[in-house]
């Protein structure tokens, strides 16, 4: 069931003379699905190299030694990456069903259903390469899916996201993603144990990560859902930008947790026990979690929404004080008229905005830096240890100027920001690669210097506007009777950031692109979607400021 907007009311802003503080513990509370999806997707950071070296290949003397039989990892490998191929594109072809209707909807997603399958049996059918350098091209492609595994839970969990907070609510979804966040937290610590799946101890471990990966997609939508719906518009951009803040004030906790528990031991101790503290520890920030959704309420636009006025009204009076309560639940069902609203009844634009906002900020290539960092420092010629303390560099740059943006969203507007992140960041990669491009295979003093300012002004870019001012347009642009459509944006984006992480190995590590361009390569293409960002921004997204959720519904109208 969906709904029409019949009203010209605007600001239900009489939110202003409720009370802050209640408003402010909600949103710290729903904040903790951000702390978590950013706690979540960032552990595995730390853990990147003692997870290839324990499950896949080590390298001695530069040569490279499987530490298990690589035939079966791949064939596995081949196996399962199938069946995650036909889960992640029949989650697209419903989302084009919804979309387009039965009609035109099932022909196209059938058409890539098909072609989803002809090319599953001939991946399927592929020997496992036996010369040494396609080998160990195979062998990366299988630490990219290893690394990259919690993000195609994450297409999942956002895909189903709108479906939940539609059907069971927003404050129950949230439930969902937080136990979630706690299976994956104790499966991934000793998926040998755990492993009821029939597969290698390593397809265990990606069969947990998908776990908490659906826990982040579901997140990733409705925590800053939760605070858009119980926040006044007046301080909507700050509030659901808070969301941000948590998802990286997660991934800086996890780099400090990831360093301390590294100090705890050699590399040896990493690569055999130290990883799975690093993952476990995520139970913590999830068994709280869990306790506090107990003490908040369901949102007030979801209650009206399935019939409980006077359950709304009550969450009103504690939100907006008693005066306000009633005209604010009033403004509410008068934009909530039950209808069946298709997904385009405001158009595609609104759509194809939502999901290039998305996908945008995805292939800018933040996740490479959030997943890769330690790699990448790696590959400036840091240790292990030097490698992490540098990642928490990132990470507190990150939060920094995440601080920045919450400061800024509502003053210079969500448009401003974009565009000026979207050229910082352009500038920042393109110098990045051609450091890597110009330094030759080891990189010197001043060398590394230079490429790791290029990672922290790329990092404040981004910090500064595509991290939490997407959100915030992702939150906002979609009309009440077309939230659900919000599912197909964040799908998109859990579909691009697998992408982006699963393919950066096979082009950082690859012989090949390795010899031409040292590593070089991959950030020039990620300097080239900021330059497409920017323009995008530029040329085809309307500004928010201000604006009530009731509004945005005339403004698509137009």
């Amino acid at each position: 069931m969906a709904y029409i907007d019949t009203s010209s009311k605007s600001d239900p802003g009489s939110y202003q003379k409720g009370n802050p503080v209640y408003i402010i513990l909600l949103t710290l509370v729903a904040t903790l699905g951000g702390l978590l999806f950013g706690y979540d997707t960032a552990v595995v950071n730390g853990a990147e190299k003692s997870l290839v070296e324990f499950y896949i290949y080590k390298t001695v003397n530069g040569t490279y030694q499987y530490v298990s039989d690589i035939v079966s990892v791949v064939t596995q490998y081949q196996l399962l990456l199938s069946v995650v191929m036909v889960l992640i594109f029949t989650i697209i072809s419903g989302q084009i069903v919804k979309l387009m209707g039965k009609k035109k909807g099932l022909m196209i997603g059938g058409a890539i259903l098909l072609i989803v399958l002809l090319w599953i049996i001939w991946f399927v059918g592929k020997p496992v390469p036996t010369d040494p350098g396609e080998l160990k091209d195979t062998a990366d492609a299988v630490k990219g899916f290893v690394v990259s595994s919690a993000l195609i839970g994450c297409v999942i969990g956002g895909s189903l996201a709108g479906f939940i907070s539609r059907s069971l609510g927003r404050k129950n979804g949230l439930f969902i993603a937080a136990i979630a966040f706690f299976v994956s937290a104790v499966g991934a610590w000793k998926p040998e144990s755990f492993n009821f799946f029939g597969v290698l101890d390593v397809y265990s471990f990606v069969i947990y990560r998908i776990i908490g990966g659906i826990g982040v997609g579901i997140a990733s939508m409705i925590s800053p859902m939760y605070i858009a719906e119980i926040a006044p518009a007046k301080t909507r951009g700050k509030l659901v930008s808070f969301n941000q803040f948590a998802i990286i004030f997660g991934m800086l906790v996890i780099y400090f947790v990831n360093y301390f528990i590294a100090k705890q031991g050699d590399d040896q101790w990493l690569t055999e026990t130290g990883w799975r503290w690093m993952f476990f520890s995520g139970a913590i920030p999830a068994g709280i979690f869990i306790i506090l959704l107990f003490f908040i309420p369901e949102t007030p636009r979801y209650l009206v929404l399935n019939n409980k006025a006077d359950k709304a009204k009550q969450v009103l009076r504690k939100i907006a004080g008693e005066e306000q309560a009633g005209k604010i639940l009033e403004e509410i069902k008068a934009t909530l008229h039950e209808q069946h609203a298709p997904w385009l009844s405001y158009g595609f634009l609104v759509i194809f905005i939502g999901i290039m906002l998305s996908v945008f900020q995805q292939f800018v290539g933040i996740n490479v830096v959030l997943y890769y960092a330690g790699n990448i420092f790696r590959n400036m010629g840091a240790s292990t240890d030097s490698s992490l303390l540098q990642t928490i560099i990132v990470g507190a740059v990150n939060l920094a100027f995440t601080v920045v943006a919450i400061l800024t969203v509502d003053k210079f507007g969500r448009k401003p920001l974009m565009i000026i992140g979207s050229i910082g960041m352009a500038i920042s990669m393109i110098s990045l690669g051609l450091t890597f491009f110009l330094g030759g295979a080891e990189l010197s003093k001043g060398s590394s210097m230079v490429a790791l300012i290029f990672m922290l002004t790329y990092t404040a870019s981004f910090a500064l506007s595509w991290g939490p001012v997407c959100w915030v347009l992702l939150s906002e642009i979609f009309p009440n009777s077309i939230r659900g459509a919000m599912s197909i944006a964040v799908a998109a984006q859990w579909i691009a950031n697998w992408i982006v992480s699963l393919t950066f190995p096979m082009l950082n590590d690859n012989v090949w692109l390795t010899g031409m361009f040292n590593h070089g390569f991959s950030y020039w293409i990620y300097g080239l979607m900021g330059i497409l960002s920017a323009l995008f921004m530029w040329k085809m997204v309307p500004e928010t400021k201000g604006k009530t959720l009731e509004e945005m519904e005339h403004l698509w109208k137009k």
